[in-house]
């Protein structure tokens, strides 16, 4: 049995997704104090095998440390995104923003996964930020998106490494070939559907 968690967590009270199948699960975004996703994991026997960025703004990143220390879980990020790292996008000295907690990481890259039992697509998505993966979960019938798409929205790219005309191309040849009924978990705001999208969002009106 497989199930999605939405904890809204952090100053910008970013979507933070626990994913469960079976007794494992991963995390999908930390983006603040991860104690009320790790005690929903503790009252199901949940144990949390990965942690995953969609992009390395700081907003996303808070929790990761402090996850990863009560886990030991993995912390697997986007590799071309990995320089916005050294960078107050990243480290969170931005906009007077709390400082992200340094931690250790994995890059990875798109392509096929397999986490927790269950086939993932990274879907390459740039345009929000210059790396930014989306996370396709075929048998949940999902995507998580970070920042890239929203319900009747789609993410910022006024930050560095953003560009509108790559969001609106990575939506377009990524997510919107997605099967209309695929869930679509966004970073913030409520959970919307690529059906929804296609038909409604008016950046993407013909």
């Amino acid at each position: 049995m497989s199930s999605v968690h939405t904890f809204p967590l952090g100053p910008l009270q970013t979507n933070s997704y626990l994913v469960a199948h079976g007794p494992e699960a991963l995390v999908i975004d930390p983006g603040g104090e991860p104690s009320q996703l790790l005690s929903h994991a503790a009252t199901y026997g949940l144990r949390v095998q990965h942690i995953l960025n969609t992009h390395l703004h700081f907003d996303h990143l808070y929790g990761n440390q402090a996850l990863h220390q009560s886990t030991n879980a993995p912390v697997l990020v986007p590799e071309k995104d990995i320089p916005l790292l050294s960078s107050g996008l990243g480290s969170g000295n931005y906009m007077g923003m709390p400082k992200v907690d340094s931690f250790a990481y994995e890059p990875i890259s798109e392509g096929e996964l397999t986490l927790i039992g269950l086939q993932c697509k990274a879907l390459f998505t740039p345009g929000h930020s210059p790396g930014s993966l989306s996370f396709y979960f075929p048998d949940l019938g999902a995507v998580f998106v970070g920042d890239v798409l929203f319900a009747g929205s789609i993410g910022r790219t006024d930050f560095f490494g953003g560009d509108l005309e790559t969001l609106l191309h990575s939506v377009r040849t990524q997510l919107f070939t997605l099967p209309p009924a695929t869930v679509v978990y966004p970073g913030h705001g409520p959970a919307t559907t690529i059906q929804e999208e296609q038909q409604n969002n008016p950046f993407f009106e013909t």
